[in-house]
């Protein structure tokens, strides 16, 4: 129930969350923060169980922390989560749980608090196929193929749902009969896109899963698509990018990969194609290792007498784009910000899960990035320029 509570209470990826269940537990850590809120904060607690770990700097990360959740904290229903995943005839799997995917510890305090399920996690290899939205025919042609022809070998194939790339590699899966997961950016209870909606229920009646870290009801919002890639990667046992151009959301799930040290395969496309340059970049710096067919991919898994071991990496193994190269609590708060009418830092923080000092430090930042429009006390969003090939030239 508590590892509910803080999967609503908190957005994907925060650390500083992850630490204080990790020294508490879920459900001290839950009583310890709402007490906080009142404004009984008993530092004593925390700092006597963590006992070195903590030091003055995580202090001020923790205190930040209570300012951020204090506006969600009196909202936050488990029964109610639960209640609506039930009705779906899903399940929640906590750390901890036979079900639990072991590769989601690598990511530390990072890792989900708990996952929503409606469907089976898969308990055999499992590969990542991913991919730009903006595919083309060759793109989706290889990615149903690769798909496929992993499912066929005994793997389960991982993807996050979108149009283009992903939805091809689930149909690929889905063809051959295996199962696939959807790891959704929203609520397991919202078909997003619409228009894979049909995909999504085959995948929950094949053997496969709709997985998301976030309750039903929650929107599938920027930032969270953007930490969804980080689960897709921890998922996995290896990460192929089909198609991917120059800057592309897709690249961040290698990028991810590559940090965990799992092994990341990219397919070349033609040298006049932008939706290939991604893959072309990844394979020249040494990021990704060149895969063409599934008997290549495999090659990559645990266990394959052809592995092709860990995958090099570094800071700017990919390039982000054009709301990716701000900080995760910056593109929380632009995802908050409305197109119109606007709101108040003070509601826009509480929309935001952040404290109100942070919105106003983001506000600022997003300003400057013409991301977003303050009239008076009010602001709006400026939605962001479409992300277009940048590859410098000469």
């Amino acid at each position: 129930m508590a590892r509910a509570a803080w999967s609503a209470l908190v957005e994907p990826g925060d650390r500083v969350a992850g630490a204080l269940v990790r020294i508490l537990g879920g459900a001290r850590a839950l009583a310890w923060a709402r007490a906080a809120a009142r404004g009984a904060v008993d530092w004593s607690v925390v700092v006597t169980a963590a006992g070195e770990e903590m030091g003055a700097a995580d202090r001020v990360r923790l205190g930040r922390a209570l300012l951020r959740w204090a506006g969600r904290l009196e909202s936050v229903c488990p029964e109610r989560d639960l209640g609506a995943l039930q009705r779906l005839n899903g399940h929640l799997v906590v750390p901890g749980d036979r079900e639990w995917p072991r590769g989601l510890d690598d990511l530390g305090d990072a890792a989900p608090p708990a996952l929503w399920v409606r469907g089976g996690l898969c308990a055999r290899s499992t590969v990542a196929v991913v991919g730009a939205r903006a595919s083309t025919t060759y793109g989706e042609r290889v990615a149903y193929d690769l798909a496929h022809g992993l499912a066929t070998r005994g793997s389960c194939v991982v993807s996050g749902g979108a149009y283009g790339i992903d939805a091809a590699a689930h149909r690929g899966a889905l063809g051959a009969g295996g199962p696939t997961l959807v790891v959704l950016a929203g609520g397991v209870d919202r078909a997003y896109p619409a228009g894979n909606a049909r995909i999504f229920e085959e995948a929950v009646g094949t053997g496969g899963a709709l997985v998301s870290e976030v309750p039903p009801g929650s929107l599938p919002t920027k930032s969270r698509f953007l930490q969804r890639n980080r689960v897709i990667a921890a998922l996995s046992d290896a990460t192929v990018v089909v198609e991917a151009a120059w800057r592309s959301g897709a690249l961040s799930s290698a990028h991810h990969a590559a940090a965990l040290l799992r092994p990341v395969g990219a397919v070349p496309g033609p040298v006049t194609s932008a939706a290939s340059a991604g893959c072309h970049r990844l394979l020249r710096e040494g990021h990704a290792v060149c895969v063409v067919d599934a008997d290549e991919v495999a090659e990559l898994l645990p266990g394959s007498l052809h592995s092709a071991g860990d995958v090099r990496t570094s800071d700017d193994a990919v390039r982000r784009g054009t709301l990716t190269h701000l900080d995760t609590r910056v593109v929380q708060v632009h995802d908050a910000l409305p197109l119109r009418g606007g709101l108040d830092e003070s509601t826009i923080a509480t929309r935001a899960g952040t404290s109100v000092a942070e919105a106003r430090a983001a506000l600022g930042i997003l300003q400057l990035e013409e991301l977003a429009v303050r009239a008076g006390d009010r602001w709006t969003a400026r939605r962001p320029a479409r992300a277009t090939d940048t590859r410098p030239t000469g």
